[in-house]
């Protein structure tokens, strides 16, 4: 028997997929379970621009099929090859359409998600559960919004930039790749929207990003902070954001998306000790 409650699974179907820059794919899911998704969903997590779902992926070679009795699967197969849970952010739901979008980062044959989306084909199913979140820009025009991220927490802030008002005033740093990396992002023209490429200064993720924040100046308005990203990072700009800024947890949406040198199954297992901890307090 299951020691932990089991989390609806909603079985969407690949309408397309679209190669957004070299290392990120959008795969439109749609088909019938788009309406349970949307109506069972908690309204406010819907409406969240950081709302995610927790995909369910398989081995291809293994040959399963979503829905996945996951119970029986733990009975009959050892833990590396039961379906993986990965956490991904919704980037946009077309309820014209009936579809949600997600965008993934590629990179070649890494991981399980990355080249399940790069060889995706209309047809193909993808269970998963949720959503989750709980960050949307605040539409107070007094506050001052600062948004820091890498490439995987791009489809979240590129929601937020899209979500703001016109009158909006803040800044955000974006840490990617390369030039060919970058997207098109509508943004309130108070908002600057700066770009950090780590690939021709050899650095390794989030370096870039946690030099940018120690840069900028503490606005002397409210702040709200959007701050995702490689863990380390995340860690650093934490320290930043509290002791230096002076800021309170509860102005700062900000987590750790993955870790360097970390498999996504040890980078969770993680998380309940004391090496993936945030905040101390």
């Amino acid at each position: 028997m299951s020691s932990k409650p089991t989390r609806p699974q909603h079985v969407f179907v690949v309408s397309r997929t679209e190669r957004l820059t070299p290392h990120m794919v959008r795969v439109h899911l749609g088909g019938p379970a788009f309406g349970a998704f949307v109506e069972g969903a908690d309204p406010e997590r819907l409406a969240a621009t950081d709302h995610y779902v927790k995909l369910l992926l398989a081995k291809p070679s293994l040959g399963l099929t979503p829905p996945y009795d996951l119970d029986a699967l733990r009975d009959t197969l050892p833990k590396e090859d039961r379906p993986a849970r990965r956490t991904y952010t919704v980037r946009s739901v077309d309820h014209d359409a009936k579809t949600i979008a997600i965008d993934f980062v590629v990179h070649g044959d890494d991981g399980l998600a990355g080249p399940w989306a790069a060889s995706a084909q209309p047809g193909d199913l993808l269970a998963l559960s949720g959503p989750g979140g709980g960050y949307t820009p605040s539409p107070d025009p007094e506050v001052t919004h600062v948004l820091l991220a890498d490439d995987s927490a791009l489809p979240a802030v590129s929601s937020a930039l899209e979500a703001m008002a016109d009158t909006a005033t803040g800044i955000a740093l974006v840490e990617v790749g390369g030039p060919a990396d970058e997207q098109p992002v509508r943004h309130p023209a108070g908002v600057t929207l700066r770009w950090l490429h780590r690939d021709a200064t050899g650095a390794e993720p989030g370096t870039l990003l946690l030099e940018a924040a120690r840069s900028l100046e503490r606005a002397s308005r409210p702040v709200q902070v959007f701050a995702h990203g490689e863990r380390t990072a995340m860690k650093a700009i934490r320290r930043l954001l509290q002791d230096d800024w002076g800021l309170e947890k509860a102005e700062m949406s900000l987590s750790a998306y993955w870790a360097l040198g970390r498999a996504e199954d040890r980078f969770q297992e993680e998380k309940r000790e004391p090496i993936g901890v945030i905040f101390t307090d």
